[in-house]
This record gives structure tokens, C-alpha cells and sequence, in this order.
């Protein structure tokens, strides 16, 4: 069976209503949604697990103590025949190897790893795990706002950062 996931991280945002209306519509589409933290406010967390088809959260490091104190760090999710890691490194620095990643899964290496915290979009398999981070939810001087989508079908994976345009 076909299944599809949002992921969005870094959201940054004040207020739910700052949500791009693309990424609203799309979370509601989706069989998944999965935020990979940073809302900033617990209203943001709130109001994506809402409006969500099967919301996966985790916390990141600019999210207050309420939000910390209430979602965990790592999730890990299966879909189909496809385990997915996530998790917000909030231990990263802005640069660091993204197979460091499998240390905060020691359980078990995950097919997928879902992360943020960087704001750079990454879609790249290293040690045959498909790391994606989609980047910021939200547009900034130069940088657009970016999201992942991703298509699992049994053992395959389809995924794809998409820009989002500017607000009308």
C-alpha cells in the first residue's frame, strides 16, 4: 500500500496563521505529517497536531521547556516495511556528518532518517540510509521555504524537497 509523508522542521513561527498555506494543505493531504522540531511555540506544536493525518513531533533546541517537557527527542516510525528515525540534533553544530545521526538511534539503523536543525535541505543516501532534511518552513532573506515529501511504496522510497512559493 501507498503512503505519503509531509516533513517539515524549523518552523520558527509565532502563531499557527504564519504556517505557508501550501504546507497547511499539504498536511492535511498527506497519510503522515512529521515536524522535526523547532515550532518555538507550544500554540505552533498544538495546532500542527490539529490539523495533521497521523502528526509525528519531536522537540528541537529553540523549543521553550513546555514543548521539550511534553514531545520527545527521537521518534521512530514504520511505514510499510520502512523504518524512519527522527530527530531535531540539537547536539550539531551547523556542520557536522550526517551519519553521526545513527548515535541517537542505537537500537536500530534506520532505512530513513528525518532530522532538522541545519535549515539545509538534504536528500542523500550515506550508508545506505536516505537522510532528509527539508530544510526551513519558512522563507528568509535569499532561502525559500523548503519541505519534503515522500512516497513509500512496500521497500521503495520517493522522496523530493519542494520550495515553497512566496505567500500571495
Amino acid at each position: 500500500m501507498i503512503k505519503t509523508i509531509t516533513v517539515i522542521s524549523d518552523t520558527h513561527c509565532y502563531k499557527w496563521k504564519d504556517i505557508h498555506p501550501q504546507i497547511k494543505l499539504k498536511i492535511k493531504e498527506t497519510d503522515y505529517s512529521v515536524h522535526c522540531g523547532d515550532y518555538v511555540r507550544k500554540n505552533v506544536l498544538d495546532e500542527f497536531i490539529l490539523n495533521s493525518n497521523n502528526p509525528i513531533v519531536v522537540h528541537g533546541n529553540s523549543d521553550p521547556v513546555e514543548i521539550r517537557n511534553t514531545i520527545p527527542y527521537t521518534q521512530i516510525l514504520k511505514v510499510n516495511e520502512i523504518t524512519i528515525g527522527i530527530i531535531h540534533p540539537a547536539w550539531g553544530k551547523e556542520e557536522f556528518k550526517y551519519n553521526e545521526l545513527f548515535k541517537d538511534f542505537p537500537k536500530i539503523k534506520p532505512d530513513v532518517i528525518f532530522f532538522g536543525h541545519t535549515h539545509e535541505p538534504i536528500n542523500q543516501v550515506i550508508d545506505e540510509t536516505l537522510f532528509i532534511n527539508p530544510g526551513q518552513a519558512y522563507p528568509s532573506f535569499l532561502v525559500p521555504a523548503t519541505m519534503a515529501v515522500v512516497t513509500i511504496d512496500k521497500k521503495n522510497i520517493y522522496s523530493e524537497i519542494k520550495e515553497i512559493s512566496p505567500a500571495l
